[in-house]
């Protein structure tokens, strides 16, 4: 069964530093783009950060400079690192590959 499970989330001050990392079940997802999402409350999911197959990435003008996603395809697992954390950014973040996603993982950060 093809499943992405999210970790690495939690409670950090504003300015800390989170890494998240998302599990894939095979090795299908490291042909295909690999997106982080996230979600707040009352708010409408958005897309954070994606990296493609060959390593490209691209962010969401709101976390550039302080996000890094990446992936490892010998772990299946693909990475979001998260620098000078601000209130605004806590969300429930996702991961995701084509139709599948992650349960999420809270991310909450305290001014």
């Amino acid at each position: 069964q093809v499943q992405l499970v999210e970790s690495g989330g939690g409670l950090v001050q504003a300015g800390g530093s989170l890494r998240l990392s998302c599990a894939t079940s095979g090795s299908i997802f490291r042909f295909y783009p690999m997106n982080w999402y996230r979600q707040a409350p009352g708010k409408q999911r958005e897309l954070v950060a994606t990296i493609t197959s060959g390593g490209s990435t691209n962010y969401a003008d709101s976390v550039k400079g302080r996000f890094t996603i990446s992936r490892d395809n010998a772990k299946n697992t693909v990475y979001l690192q998260m620098n000078s954390l601000k209130p605004e950014d806590t969300a429930a973040y996702y991961c995701n590959c084509i139709r599948f996603w992650g349960q999420g993982t809270q991310v909450t950060v305290s001014s």
